[in-house]
Protein backbone atom coordinates (compact mmCIF):
# COMPACT_ATOMS: atom_id res chain seq x y z
CA UNK A 1 0.00 0.00 0.00
CA UNK A 2 1.35 3.40 -0.92
CA UNK A 3 2.23 5.89 1.80
CA UNK A 4 1.00 8.84 -0.25
CA UNK A 5 -2.11 10.56 1.07
CA UNK A 6 -3.50 14.07 0.65
CA UNK A 7 -2.16 15.59 3.87
CA UNK A 8 -3.96 18.89 3.31
CA UNK A 9 -7.30 17.09 2.99
CA UNK A 10 -6.42 15.24 6.19
CA UNK A 11 -5.54 18.36 8.22
CA UNK A 12 -8.24 20.78 7.07
CA UNK A 13 -11.36 19.03 8.43
CA UNK A 14 -9.61 18.18 11.70
CA UNK A 15 -8.52 21.79 12.21
CA UNK A 16 -11.92 23.15 11.14
CA UNK A 17 -13.54 21.04 13.84
CA UNK A 18 -10.99 22.30 16.40
CA UNK A 19 -11.39 26.00 15.39
CA UNK A 20 -14.99 26.40 14.17
CA UNK A 21 -14.75 30.23 14.20
CA UNK A 22 -11.82 30.23 11.76
CA UNK A 23 -11.74 29.47 8.06
CA UNK A 24 -9.39 26.55 7.39
CA UNK A 25 -8.23 26.00 3.83
CA UNK A 26 -5.43 25.11 1.46
CA UNK A 27 -5.81 28.02 -0.97
CA UNK A 28 -6.56 31.63 -0.13
CA UNK A 29 -9.67 33.44 -1.29
CA UNK A 30 -9.60 36.82 -3.04
CA UNK A 31 -11.71 38.23 -0.22
CA UNK A 32 -9.41 37.14 2.62
CA UNK A 33 -10.18 40.23 4.75
CA UNK A 34 -13.77 39.06 5.19
CA UNK A 35 -12.64 35.57 6.27
CA UNK A 36 -10.42 36.31 9.25
CA UNK A 37 -9.05 34.46 11.01
CA UNK A 38 -7.90 32.00 8.37
CA UNK A 39 -5.65 28.99 8.89
CA UNK A 40 -3.93 27.75 5.74
CA UNK A 41 -2.20 24.38 5.34
CA UNK A 42 -0.02 23.83 2.31
CA UNK A 43 2.08 20.75 1.58
CA UNK A 44 5.60 21.63 0.47
CA UNK A 45 7.17 19.81 -2.49
CA UNK A 46 9.48 17.86 -0.17
CA UNK A 47 9.42 14.97 2.26
CA UNK A 48 9.58 11.32 1.35
CA UNK A 49 8.43 7.82 2.14
CA UNK A 50 9.83 4.41 2.95
CA UNK A 51 8.45 2.89 -0.25
CA UNK A 52 6.04 0.75 1.71
CA UNK A 53 3.73 2.60 4.07
CA UNK A 54 5.25 5.48 6.05
CA UNK A 55 5.43 9.02 4.63
CA UNK A 56 7.06 12.20 5.89
CA UNK A 57 5.21 15.33 4.79
CA UNK A 58 6.45 18.90 5.15
CA UNK A 59 3.57 21.28 5.69
CA UNK A 60 3.49 25.06 5.89
CA UNK A 61 0.90 26.52 8.23
CA UNK A 62 -0.05 30.19 7.98
CA UNK A 63 -2.47 32.10 10.15
CA UNK A 64 -4.03 35.31 8.83
CA UNK A 65 -5.70 37.59 11.35
CA UNK A 66 -6.65 41.23 11.87
CA UNK A 67 -3.75 41.93 14.22
CA UNK A 68 -0.29 40.57 14.95
CA UNK A 69 -1.37 39.53 18.45
CA UNK A 70 -4.38 37.61 17.14
CA UNK A 71 -2.26 35.88 14.48
CA UNK A 72 0.38 34.84 17.04
CA UNK A 73 -2.22 33.60 19.52
CA UNK A 74 -3.90 31.37 16.96
CA UNK A 75 -0.57 30.21 15.50
CA UNK A 76 0.54 29.13 19.00
CA UNK A 77 -2.70 27.18 19.41
CA UNK A 78 -2.21 25.45 16.05
CA UNK A 79 1.42 24.74 16.96
CA UNK A 80 0.37 23.06 20.22
CA UNK A 81 -2.28 21.06 18.37
CA UNK A 82 0.11 19.81 15.66
CA UNK A 83 2.98 18.98 18.02
CA UNK A 84 0.76 17.61 20.79
CA UNK A 85 -2.77 16.45 20.09
CA UNK A 86 -2.44 15.59 16.40
CA UNK A 87 0.37 13.14 17.16
CA UNK A 88 -1.05 9.62 17.48
CA UNK A 89 -4.48 10.53 16.10
CA UNK A 90 -6.27 8.76 13.29
CA UNK A 91 -9.11 9.15 10.82
CA UNK A 92 -10.75 6.67 8.47
CA UNK A 93 -8.01 7.45 5.89
CA UNK A 94 -4.79 8.11 7.84
CA UNK A 95 -2.88 7.56 11.06
CA UNK A 96 -0.69 10.45 12.18
CA UNK A 97 2.49 9.31 13.88
CA UNK A 98 5.29 11.61 14.89
CA UNK A 99 4.96 15.34 14.32
CA UNK A 100 7.54 18.06 14.73
CA UNK A 101 8.19 21.72 14.12
CA UNK A 102 10.93 22.66 11.64
CA UNK A 103 10.45 26.44 11.85
CA UNK A 104 8.68 28.04 14.79
CA UNK A 105 5.74 30.42 14.29
CA UNK A 106 7.01 33.81 13.15
CA UNK A 107 5.73 36.85 11.31
CA UNK A 108 5.78 36.33 7.57
CA UNK A 109 5.41 39.22 5.16
CA UNK A 110 2.14 39.71 3.34
CA UNK A 111 1.31 42.40 0.82
CA UNK A 112 -2.07 43.31 2.35
CA UNK A 113 -1.46 45.67 5.26
CA UNK A 114 -5.04 45.13 6.49
CA UNK A 115 -4.07 41.84 8.10
CA UNK A 116 -1.13 40.02 9.67
CA UNK A 117 0.39 36.65 8.82
CA UNK A 118 2.22 34.27 11.16
CA UNK A 119 3.50 30.97 9.86
CA UNK A 120 5.53 27.88 10.68
CA UNK A 121 6.69 24.68 8.99
CA UNK A 122 6.03 21.19 10.31
CA UNK A 123 6.96 17.62 9.51
CA UNK A 124 4.22 15.06 9.84
CA UNK A 125 4.81 11.32 9.63
CA UNK A 126 1.76 9.28 8.74
CA UNK A 127 0.47 6.22 6.94
CA UNK A 128 -2.84 5.14 5.45
CA UNK A 129 -5.36 3.71 7.90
Amino acid sequence: MTAIIDIEAELIPRAQQRWPDAVVRDELDNDLLSELPTIQFEQLPAGGDDGVRLARFLVDMDVYAASRAEAFTLAREVHAWITGQLRGSSSPTAVIGRTGCLTLPAVRPYENTGLRRVGATYEIFCHPA
